[in-house]
């Protein structure tokens, strides 16, 4: 049973020979019939010599054909129109081309481990002349062309788009094919219909040009949005605090953004005194904002407190309160200096509603906002500064210059026709919103805004969770160890239910535990997510991440020996030949190749542990028509 399973292609193709003779054999038996061989039984020599000579042919070519794939393939590039062809069916979500991953290709590769695969390949005059792909990968390309060369035959990499709602990783080192596995996943989710979000820390222009050119092609062009912070007057304005069903909310928006500590307490308060803020404009009826929030934490939240108070005794005493005789000895005894003020801003009449509200409103009448205000307000100032100094920082980044009137957009200036979104707005509507955060001159600012728009995309998640009927969400996180924050961990983990599809592209694991804080939290991040596409990857721990996802096959390696012995006489001696097939468990892909692998060429595992060996052509949104043209013949 192991002898018919082994496979040794990496060999001259003696079978040929054989073949030769065979036929040779035919002919010799066709002319010596029937002057000196019976016709009968030349006749079947002669059958018996042609079916042989087939056979042999048929596995010499066999290995001729493995052989001559070693050469690999070179990158190649299509147009948009081409891969409009290749992914007619939306149903399907199309990734490249190759082959399924089988345990022989396994095999093969542990074999061409031996030996130098360069004496194996054939003469592309040969491999012209058989009717083969005659595209080999050049020698000045990055990575080594055998790996995808262990199969002769190609088809069009596909999966039903179901496979691809529990999340995609996508990893691999720099400039190893990441952009363009995303450029085909975000045209194909636009041709769909899908509302598209799309983080981009590097702001590329090439994927801003595919992604343009899909709008443009399958959708109305109006429906492409671009934002990005060093040129907030090209595109659109973005409130990330906009939609929310509680406050509190909003308060758990701004503290995903905020730097992990270790015991939590500086972000507990920072939590509560945008909370505070929050309940207070509510209240007011007066619509949170990031600029808002960021005046009343850092000038006070005297003037919150003080029309809140006003609007409570209104309610409570009616329209004549101001003349309430208790509260008008309360303030002349205020003006007199008679009470501490605990901000230098809090003005006289402010310290007499706040004592009233203190001493003269029974607890069963008092509303929560106010009394939250009111400890707030009666807070020593130094210290609550101090608690809340870790929030200060990340407000004034979101808020600084024409960053935060992108980010805290007002309606009512008419001076700016910038048209304001919101992230119901860009579902309703069926937005494709290319969001570049710039992180190479401000990584600061770019995590920030990126971790905002994860945590609104997280709560408009649990609305969609919660109601239903909503339409579908594809988003694109590329470095995603830039922004990954506890909104997005949700998002990767229960999203799937409200109809968000992720797809997080990175470079390493170490990226990633950097920013979470060790190994262990990023591998429960990566945990959420099905399926993964690795390009060539140098770091070790992301390849043994990957390998423990592909898992293992058996081997076979065949062990010949030879003995020969002298009994002390001449010419007496004993030879023995032996060969041993054994089997043993080893890595369904060598881990040291994942470091080896060509530029756009990827494993993947999809559907549940299905492996695919594949590559991605470049895709140029700029081909003109004799461009796409002259390529159709290019396509397996």
């Amino acid at each position: 049973m192991l002898l018919r399973r082994y496979e040794m292609p990496w060999r001259r193709p003696l079978e040929l020979l054989a073949a030769a003779c065979w036929a040779a054999g035919a002919v010799l038996y066709l002319a010596c019939t029937p002057q000196t061989i019976p016709w009968r039984l030349g006749l079947f020599l002669f059958i018996l010599c042609v079916g042989m000579a087939i056979l042999r042919l048929r596995q010499g070519l066999h290995i001729v054909a493995v052989r001559a794939a070693l050469s690999g393939r070179a990158m190649q590039m299509i147009s948009t129109r081409q891969l409009a062809a290749l992914t007619a069916d939306p149903e399907q979500v199309v990734f490249g081309f190759g082959f399924e991953w089988q345990p022989v290709h396994s095999q093969r590769l542990y074999e061409l481990a031996k030996i130098d695969y360069r004496e194996m390949r054939i003469a592309p005059a040969v491999v012209k002349l058989l009717g083969y792909v005659d595209n080999p990968q050049p020698d000045e390309e990055i990575g080594l062309p055998y790996i995808h060369g262990v199969e002769q035959k190609e088809m069009l990499l596909a999966r039903p788009l179901q496979n691809f709602e529990g999340g995609t990783l996508v990893v691999g080192t720099t400039q190893s094919g990441k952009g363009v596995c995303l450029g085909w996943l975000i045209t194909q989710a636009i041709r769909r219909g899908d509302v598209v979000i799309i983080l981009d820390p590097k702001n590329s222009q090439r994927l801003k040009r595919l992604v343009m050119r899909a709008c443009a092609d399958y959708r109305d062009p109006d429906t492409f949005l671009w934002f990005h912070p060093a040129f907030p007057e090209t595109g659109a304005r973005l409130d990330f605090t906009f939609n929310w069903q509680k406050p509190t909310e909003i308060a758990s928006r701004i503290q995903s953004i905020l730097p992990p500590d270790t015991a939590g307490a500086f972000s507990a308060y920072g939590w509560d005194a945008v909370n505070v803020v929050t309940q207070g404009m509510i209240r007011l009826e007066m619509r949170p904002n990031l600029m808002k929030l960021m005046a009343y934490i850092e000038g006070g939240i005297e003037p919150v407190l003080e029309r809140s108070l006003e609007r409570f005794y209104e309610e409570l005493l009616g329209m004549h309160w101001r003349a309430e005789p208790e509260l008008v000895r309360l303030q002349e005894r205020a003006r007199r200096g008679g009470f501490k003020s605990p901000s230098p801003e809090a003005s006289a009449e402010l310290l007499a509603l706040v004592e009233y509200y203190r001493r003269h409103v029974h607890e069963s009448r008092r509303d929560k906002a106010i009394d939250s205000q009111v400890r707030v307000f009666r807070h020593d100032r130094e210290h609550y500064q101090k608690i809340t100094s870790i929030l200060l920082p990340i407000l004034s980044m979101l808020t600084s210059g024409d960053l935060g009137r992108s980010l805290s957009p007002d309606p009512f200036d008419v001076d700016d026709e910038r048209p304001i979104m919101n992230l119901e707005k860009i579902e309703r509507a069926g937005h494709v919103a290319l969001i570049c955060l710039d992180s190479l001159p401000d990584p600061s600012v770019a995590s920030a805004i990126g971790a905002m728009c994860l945590a609104d995309l997280a709560a408009r998640s649990g609305i969609r969770y919660n109601l239903g009927g909503y339409r579908r969400i594809s988003l694109f996180v590329d470095e995603v160890s830039n922004v990954i924050n506890r909104p997005l961990i949700e998002i990767m983990n229960k999203g799937a239910e409200g109809g968000i599809c992720t797809t997080a592209a990175m470079q390493t694991i170490a990226d990633l535990a950097e920013r979470l804080g060790g190994e262990a939290a990023a591998r429960m991040a990566l945990g959420n997510l099905n399926n993964m596409i690795a390009f060539r990857t140098k770091d070790q721990p992301t390849q043994m991440f990957i390998n423990e996802t592909f898992g293992e096959t058996a081997i076979h390696n065949m062990k010949v020996g030879r003995n020969t012995a002298h009994d002390g006489h001449l010419g007496d001696f004993t030879a023995v030949d032996s060969a041993q097939i054994t089997e043993e468990m080893s890595e369904l892909v060598p881990t040291s190749l994942l470091g080896k692998l060509p530029n756009l060429q990827f494993f993947a595992s999809v559907a549940g542990g299905r492996l695919c060996k594949g590559r991605f052509a470049l895709l140029d949104p700029g081909v003109v028509e004799a461009g796409e043209n002259a390529q159709e013949g290019a396509l397996p």
